[in-house]
């Protein structure tokens, strides 16, 4: 196992070579690897303070959760990708809660907050990448905002509709009305009523469960 955490490490976080073998060995020897199935919650908000998250293979969704329950997904991690917020005990001024749940078989490794935190403390290299994982992360949500209050909601569909085909490695969607408005911070049947106009203009055709894009240029073209 330790070996697989150290190819792991060495692939996905960018100061491991420049870490004393002291320090590499107090990461692999308390990281755990751990399984997620799709739907399962990683991280409940701020309150729950797991460690850091490094994805082996998976795909996960960061999101909020607004007081009346609507969702709206900030952004999504892959495989090699770190996770920081599921970290959030050693961010100091996040008071904010975010929720980290898998969307496909995920496969992670968990580095312990304090082992995390101690190594951020004493090395720059760890201090540098958690300060630049935060600001990208953070372009990240800021990207959201912007689609929220600038953008009409046909060109943010269409956008995520692309985006998705280009995760799924296909023009045909296996997701629900009702999924599509918890990425978007929207509701089922304003998503329904602005497929149901897409699939007047030709651009995708609806299905039961899932969406089939017809016309990508038309689609792009909105977004």
């Amino acid at each position: 196992m330790q070996a697989d955490f150290e190819g792991l490490f060495g692939a996905a976080l960018p100061f491991w070579d420049a870490l004393e073998t002291r320090e590499k060995k107090q990461m692999t020897g308390s990281a755990q690897m751990k399984q997620f199935e799709p739907g399962e919650v990683m991280h409940n908000g701020s309150g729950d303070c797991q460690g850091l998250f490094v994805i082996e293979t998976g795909r996960i969704r960061i999101f909020l959760i607004s007081e009346t329950g609507r969702e709206i997904t900030l952004y999504r991690l892959f495989d090699g990708d770190v996770c920081i917020f599921t970290a959030s005990c050693i961010l100091k001024n996040i008071t904010f809660e975010l929720f980290v749940a898998a969307e496909a078989p995920t496969r992670a490794a968990v580095i312990p907050p304090k082992v995390f935190e101690r190594l951020s403390a004493t090395s720059l290299p760890v201090s540098d990448f958690a300060g630049k994982l935060m600001a990208s992360r953070f372009s990240d949500v800021m990207w959201i905002v912007e689609q929220v209050l600038f953008m009409s909601f046909d060109k943010r569909l269409a956008i995520f509709l692309l985006d998705q085909a280009g995760i799924e490695g296909s023009d045909t969607l296996r997701i629900t009305h009702e999924e599509i408005a918890n990425h978007l911070g929207s509701a089922r049947e304003v998503v329904g009523r602005m497929l149901k106009y897409f699939a007047a203009e030709g651009i995708v055709k609806p299905f039961r469960g899932g969406i089939k894009i017809i016309d990508r240029k038309k689609l792009a073209a909105l977004a």
